[in-house]
Order: structure tokens, then C-alpha cells, then sequence
């Protein structure tokens, strides 16, 4: 039996990392094996990129081929074989992400993004993804919180990040059977509550 892909998406400041290694551990409790990773990252070669890509300007259209780049590789290293061998792989950030950041908030025409998801994926999405999601204002102020030095991508506009918000609720709106919203703006305790409960029924 094929594992389950479930994946972690959310603006800066939405908080979904923190869940990310609960939710593994929750799964590890009910007798799953679950590999945790993220992206851009999850290989050698995907961590490179993404110290490039979260440090480094560069061309929009550039900015996005290193991401599927980075996502191609991740794939093929990681994500498949860990799925064929029967185990749960718990992503931090996949696709969803491209069509955010490059597609929302930097304004990359959508029929690209659709392209190089097909060509890179389009055999395999996420079994479920989890959207946090809450107002611009309170995700600001969580990174102005931020004690380590913010990446390109967070030290963007508020009319960037609107834009990736957006973009991210639309993208739900359209595949609603895959992407569960999370109100991130609540208490800790209620989330991973909720979290459980999604993660039982859609999933276990």
C-alpha cells in the first residue's frame, strides 16, 4: 500500500511550521513511518537552491524553474520512493507555494505555472494539504517577532503578501477536495486539535 502525501502551506508568519513535526509525531504515535520535509530543500541539491533562492534576486521566470528544479529532484529523490515504500511523507510547502509566491505575489502568468506543475507532477499531488490561514496584520506582526534575520521572501511588502494570500485562497477555492483552511489565529491547543481531527477522517 502506497503512503499518504500530506502537505503544509500558509503565508509568512502563518505558524505552520510549528505543526509540522506534531503532526509527524501524532502520525508516528499510530503506527505510520513518516518522513519530514520541506521545499525548497528535502535533498543536497534542493538545499543549495534554496539558500539561493531565499538569498539571492534574481529573474522572476528564474526564481520559479529553480523551484520546480529543486521540487523535480525532490521528487524523484525523496517523495516517491518514500510514498512506494509505504510511508507518510509530511512536506513543509509544495506547488501551492509556486502558485502563491511566483504566481500572486510576484505576477507570473498562471499557464506557466500550470505547465511546469503538469511536466514536474502531474502524476502525483498532495493527498491533503493544510492552508493556515489568518489576516495580514497578525502574520506581520508575528514576523516582526522574528529574533533570526528574515529571508527575501518575508522582508517583502504587506501588498506582496496579500497577494500570496490571495492567491493561496483561490487556489483552495478551485481544489477544495484537496485543501483544507486552518484558522491559524487561535490557540496552539485548539489547532492540533483540529489538525487530528482532519488528518483522522481525510486520511487514516
Amino acid at each position: 500500500m502506497k503512503g499518504k502525501f500530506i502537505t503544509f502551506e500558509g503565508i509568512d508568519g502563518a505558524g505552520k511550521s510549528s505543526h509540522v513535526e506534531w503532526l509527524a509525531e501524532m502520525l508516528r504515535q499510530r503506527g505510520k513511518t513518516v518522513r519530514v520535509t520541506r521545499e525548497p530543500g528535502g535533498t543536497p541539491l534542493g538545499e543549495a537552491l534554496r539558500t539561493l533562492l531565499l538569498t539571492q534576486a534574481m529573474h522572476l521566470e528564474t526564481e520559479t524553474l529553480l523551484m520546480f528544479a529543486a521540487r523535480r529532484e525532490h521528487l524523484a529523490q525523496v517523495i516517491e520512493p518514500a510514498l512506494e515504500r509505504g510511508e507518510w511523507v509530511v512536506c513543509d510547502r509544495f506547488s501551492d507555494a509556486t502558485y502563491a509566491y511566483q504566481g500572486g505575489g510576484r505576477g507570473l502568468d498562471r499557464n506557466k505555472l500550470h505547465i511546469l506543475e503538469n511536466w514536474v507532477h502531474g502524476h502525483l499531488q498532495p493527498d491533503l494539504t493544510l492552508l493556515f490561514d489568518l489576516p495580514l496584520e497578525v502574520a506581520r506582526e508575528r514576523i516582526a517577532l522574528a529574533t533570526r534575520d528574515l529571508d527575501r521572501f518575508e522582508q517583502e511588502r504587506a501588498d506582496f503578501h496579500q497577494r500570496v494570500r490571495q492567491a493561496y485562497l483561490e487556489r483552495a477555492a478551485v481544489q477544495g477536495a484537496r485543501i483544507q483552511i486552518i484558522n491559524a489565529d487561535q490557540p496552539l491547543s485548539d489547532i492540533r486539535e483540529l489538525l487530528e481531527n482532519i488528518v483522522s477522517m481525510r486520511c487514516l
